[in-house]
């Protein structure tokens, strides 16, 4: 029997897509024969998004404007991907969001309630929609890949809250991957380490914080959200048919010492 990384045939939705891993992702996806429902909080975003990814294959993409830290707007996200391809067969969770960065006692309540929304409630719903059309019908496979991080594996300074987050997707992604297993259904994570993106601005824009960083990384870098991408594609393909309730750490290096 081959392994394969194709997704030919395949539908997946990507959140958090218009720009940074996300798009690196859509983008791999597409390239790999997925159709790809682009999603993410912005109209303008999503839309640049799908015209980039369709210039790779020719109506492969949908764009899809939707805020994840609200339930509806989740539920409308996996409706219009199954109107717009007739099904979904992957999904990406990795929009998320990092509003406040200081001391964890200082966190103000809307910056502590709004990461939550996004960046745990905004996973539990869409994967808790696409796992009900997964078992519903026929052909009950399919990967949930949701994207965590490092910090939510260890300590988090100055980033409390999110690594709050990020440590309770990874306990949902190994609950969810043995409820969900009998159902042929797999759910992993990715823990990506430091990576050059928007959300990681106040860490990437200070060269005191990088040079710390990459000070305990093996490879002395920061990854490119392209190096994140990999990952999910192995996650969300044939190639990890056996493997669920795993977390894939790619950070470089920062954890074996």
């Amino acid at each position: 029997m081959s392994v394969s990384l194709s997704l030919q045939g395949k539908t997946a939705i990507v959140t958090g897509a218009s720009r940074g891993i996300g798009l690196s992702i859509a983008k791999l996806f597409v390239e790999s024969g997925a159709n790809v429902v682009v999603a993410s909080r912005k109209e303008e975003g999503v839309r640049a998004a799908a015209d980039e990814l369709n210039q790779i294959r020719a109506n492969c993409t949908h764009p899809v404007a939707a805020h994840t830290g609200k339930e509806e707007d989740c539920k409308a996200l996996v409706e219009a991907a199954i109107k717009k391809f007739g099904k979904v067969d992957v999904l990406v969770n990795n929009a998320g969001t990092n509003p406040y960065f200081g001391p964890m006692l200082e966190t103000p309540m809307p910056a502590w309630d709004k990461t939550f929304e996004v960046n745990l409630k905004g996973y539990f719903w869409m994967a808790r929609e696409v796992a009900r059309h997964l078992i519903a019908r026929e052909e009950k496979r399919g990967a949930i890949v949701n994207v965590a991080s490092i910090v939510g594996m260890m300590a988090a300074p100055l980033q409390g809250c999110y690594g709050l987050t990020k440590a309770a997707v990874i306990s949902m992604t190994k609950t969810l991957a043995y409820e969900l297993g009998p159902s042929g259904i797999r759910v992993n994570a990715i823990s990506p380490g430091l990576v050059d993106t928007k959300l990681a601005a106040a860490i990437v824009g200070n060269d005191t914080l990088v040079d710390e960083m990459n000070g305990r990384t093996a490879l002395k870098r920061v990854a490119r959200p392209d190096e994140i991408a990999g990952a999910a594609l192995y996650l969300a393909s044939d190639a990890s048919s056996f493997t669920t309730g795993e977390v894939l750490v790619v950070d470089g290096g920062l954890q074996i010492t």
